[in-house]
Parts: C-alpha cells; sequence; structure tokens
C-alpha cells in the first residue's frame, strides 16, 4: 500500500477542480464506423487528499447543457428529451465511494449520476502530482479514464447503428488547494 510519504509533495487538503485548466471529454461511434467526439464546457468539484490517500474523495457536477460537439445543431438535438434532455436533468454528478491501487495507477470507484439513472463506476487514474504555484498556491494534477454504456443511463435510442452504446470518458483535471 502507498502511503503519502512515498507521492512526491503529497498534500493533505481539500482542492477545487479549475474548470479553466481542466478538460472533461467524450468519445462514441457513430454510424458503427467513425468517432464522434465532445467536451462538456461547465462543471466544478473538489477532491479531498486524506492522510491517507486511500481514504481521499472526489465530487464532480457537470452541467449537462454545456456539452460541445462542434454543431450547435447535434448539440441542441443532444440536449433534447430523447437524449440528455437537460431541462429535466441539467446535471450529471459523480460522487466517490472508494479508492485502491493498481500498480502505478489508481482506481477510483464510484456513483455516476446522468439523465436521472445513477450507474457504479470505476475511473483509472494517473496522478500527475502535486506542485507549488508561481503565487504560493498548491496545485494537484491527474488524468481519469472510464467508459460507459450510454443505455445503462437510458440516454439515445437502444440498439441500431447510428450511435454505439460505449462512451469513452476522458478527464484532464487540475485542482487548486483551499486557502
Amino acid at each position: 500500500m502507498t502511503d503519502a510519504t512515498q507521492i512526491p509533495g503529497y498534500t493533505t487538503g481539500t482542492w477545487d477542480i479549475d474548470a479553466v485548466h481542466s478538460e472533461v471529454e467524450f468519445t462514441l461511434r457513430h454510424m458503427g464506423v467513425g468517432r464522434s467526439r465532445g467536451r462538456f464546457d461547465k462543471f466544478e468539484g473538489q477532491i479531498v487528499t486524506a492522510e491517507n490517500p486511500l481514504d481521499s474523495s472526489v465530487s464532480a457536477t457537470i452541467d449537462a447543457a454545456s456539452i460541445n460537439t462542434g454543431s450547435a445543431d447535434r448539440d441542441a438535438h443532444v440536449r433534447a428529451e430523447d437524449f440528455l434532455d437537460t431541462d429535466n436533468y441539467p446535471t450529471a454528478e459523480f460522487r466517490s465511494t472508494g479508492i485502491r491501487e493498481n500498480g502505478d495507477t489508481w482506481i477510483i470507484d464510484g456513483d455516476f449520476t446522468l439523465h436521472g439513472v445513477t450507474v457504479p463506476v470505476s475511473l483509472e487514474a494517473e496522478l500527475g502530482g502535486f506542485t507549488d504555484t508561481s503565487d504560493g498556491g498548491k496545485l494537484l494534477g491527474l488524468s481519469a479514464s472510464t467508459t460507459l454504456n450510454r443505455t445503462d443511463f437510458k440516454v439515445g435510442p437502444n440498439g441500431g447503428a447510428m450511435l454505439g452504446e460505449k462512451v469513452k470518458i476522458n478527464l484532464e483535471i487540475e485542482a487548486t488547494l483551499r486557502g
């Protein structure tokens, strides 16, 4: 088991995700042959680093209406009732339930709620590290990914070749230590 002294610069505390320097992106198959990509532009969250890293926690909220696929028409369609239904389900939320080591990476287990449906998910995370900023603050960086099945959340049509059911989620996160 890794303890905090084995992680260079490890700092306990509450960290706020810096949305300006972070990304929440997704990829899924389109028409069975290509990939469609997109991102969410508005999100927030906290990371709490505990004395024992395995006791740490993560919470995040995504503004579902902030979806950005590079096409205003497609974004409007995905916000509509037959996909994300952002009028009735304005946010997606993640709350960690545990953290475990996996070799050189970490697994962040948690509950992800989208479209009013909560499903357990596991994020594979790589800790980028901890560093001091030029203004005297502290910065934490990490990358994480998972694959979701959109039909588990009742998003979009079941079956058919138009959209793949598997959605790859990629996160690039920077967070600042609360002062």
